[in-house]
């Protein structure tokens, strides 16, 4: 039996073939996804040469995810910016989604037309623990009613208001669904349902709305976002299969044209006696993606994370990079061809790491009690992380892939930041990740043996190693 599993980026459209029965990758193959014009046609490109490869094949069953048209942009409401709308915030990017929009409290008219401004696919609206604030989330909801917002709206705040919420949703004919509470009591997390919710809106409504409707005769299903194929793909690698062992605790880094994804599997509790954890509970797998920090579309965000004297050092070293990043927000589709514009890359993509990190790993900070000197955590404790792997091309192309993934350990410039001190390095070569995300939906085992046998290790000489 073979499957072929799809990924509709927004650049590329992967192909990865596998065979069921030997438990192997067949092979992989891209093309330049055409979702502007008729998304069959990169399909069909990507297939052929996929065909030239390895041989015309017969497929019992072709799945694919997606991340194509600006991938699943969503906006999150919450009440308390450092509580509700943080975990709404998190169950976003669980869900694969990108956050375009954020707020708090009670949402003003202008607030309504950004999200229809915006094309937001989905609104996830949050607030008030299970019996608490009430008044917040049924005038979001009714704002939201009144300004006809037409996409649909996830409510997954307080549930003693579900009865208004549903009646509100009722009188002006919105796209809603309700599902429970993100945050039933203080710092607590119960993000799966509006996950599994966001998941279904996607496949029944967000594909087809743009335009992937014309794949439906090619393809059995499109049944998730890309970065939630990825994250389920990551947390099977962690945890491993019945008796098949997995990595153990791990990290991905994805650096894209568009974005930076961070994933880490860990529980990211504290290691020490001293430390107390504070702050919103954080979830086992968790994903962040950072929109303003990419190597093509997103790099103007590398200029603005970094300061005026390290733009002048770097200038010296012979990198000008107001020019470096004019150009490649001009030409996204640049591949590097000489080392100079393999060297701005590679430092593209560890500032794009660095920053990203820094957004999403844990931090101490030092109080005094009675009994003398603690710290709070805030966010998970990655120092005994083992594994980092990388993807995304301006790693895996890169000549020297591991001083970009070295961006994420331990640096004495930033000593409260919780980050990995003694990792090995791993790389996505093949673009498999996604793919075994939706395979880990039907035969975990295979997903899992597949990805160990083709992620591979990086050298401390940046050999790349079986």
């Amino acid at each position: 039996m073979k499957y072929l599993l799809i990924d509709f980026g927004s650049t590329n459209t992967k192909l990865t073939a596998v065979d069921l029965d030997k438990k192997r990758l067949i092979g992989t193959a891209k093309a330049l996804t055409t979702v502007d014009e008729d998304i069959n046609i990169g399909y069909k490109n990507a297939l052929n040469n996929l065909y030239l490869q390895y041989g015309e094949m017969k497929f019992e069953k072709i799945i694919a995810c997606s991340s194509a048209a600006g991938g699943l942009k969503m906006a999150a409401i919450g009440l308390v910016e450092e509580l509700t709308v943080e975990a709404a915030k998190r169950a976003c990017f669980g869900a694969g989604g990108k956050v375009e929009l954020v707020f708090s409290h009670f949402i003003t008219s202008k607030d309504v037309e950004k999200i229809k401004d915006k094309k937001i696919d989905i609104v996830l609206l949050a607030g008030g623990i299970d019996g608490g604030n009430r008044e917040s989330v049924i005038y979001n909801a009714r704002k939201l009613g009144e300004g006809n917002v037409r996409c649909p709206i996830i409510y997954a705040g307080n549930k003693a208001c579900q009865d208004e919420i549903r009646e509100i949703f009722a009188k002006y004919k919105l796209h809603g669904f309700i599902c429970d509470n993100i945050m039933p009591r203080l710092n607590v997390l119960n993000i799966n349902p509006a996950r599994d919710i966001i998941r279904n809106v996607f496949m029944k409504n967000i594909v087809y709305a743009k335009g992937i409707k014309k794949l439906e005769e090619n393809i059995d299903e499109i049944i998730l976002p890309t970065p939630q194929a990825v994250l389920q793909a990551a947390e099977l690698l962690a945890k491993g299969y019945l008796d098949e062992e997995g990595l153990g605790e791990l990290i991905i880094l994805d650096i894209g044209g568009a974005t930076t994804d961070i994933y880490s599997i860990s529980s990211g509790r504290p290691k020490r006696a001293d430390v107390i954890l504070k702050g919103l509970e954080e979830p086992y797998a968790k994903r962040t993606v950072e929109g303003d920090l990419g190597v093509r579309y997103s790099a103007e965000g590398i200029k603005l994370n970094i300061t005026r004297e390290e733009q002048e050092y770097y200038k010296q070293k012979g990198i000008d990079i107001d020019k470096e990043v004019a150009y490649r927000v001009k030409h996204v589709d640049m591949i590097p061809r000489t080392r100079h514009d393999q060297e701005v890359d590679e430092l593209f993509g560890e500032i794009c790491a660095d920053v990203a990190f820094s957004r999403h790993d844990g931090k101490i900070e030092a109080v005094y009690t009675p009994l003398g000197q603690m710290y709070y955590q805030y966010g998970k404790d990655l120092t005994d992380v083992k594994t980092i792997i990388g993807t995304g091309g301006v790693v895996i192309n890169d000549e020297r892939p591991q001083e970009i993934l070295k961006s994420l350990c331990y640096n004495p410039k930033k000593p409260l930041e919780l980050r990995p001190k003694n990792p090995k390095y791993m790389l996505d070569k093949k673009y498999i990740l996604s793919a075994m995300g939706l395979l880990s939906i039907y035969e975990p085992s295979i997903a899992l043996r597949i990805m160990k046998d083709n992620i591979t290790y990086v050298g401390e000489d940046n050999e790349i190693k079986k």
